[in-house]
């Protein structure tokens, strides 16, 4: 099974996994969150979500 995005090209956006796993968590926790709230239902799992707005750039680490 294939990943996609792959996790290498992701780690390499954010700078390791660590900081990778915790982004992601942070944000699909958000966005949860967000849906909750608003009590609108999730088009797809927030993790994903989380994954693809890191790999476009959307989401990123701040310096």
């Amino acid at each position: 099974m294939m990943l996609y995005p792959p996790v290498a090209e992701l780690v390499d956006k954010i700078g390791s996994r660590y900081q990778l796993v915790n982004l992601v968590a942070r944000r699909a926790r958000d966005l949860s969150a967000e849906a909750e709230e608003k009590q609108l239902p999730l088009e797809r799992k927030a993790v994903s979500a989380a994954i693809d707005e890191v790999y476009t750039g959307k989401l990123s680490l701040k310096k």
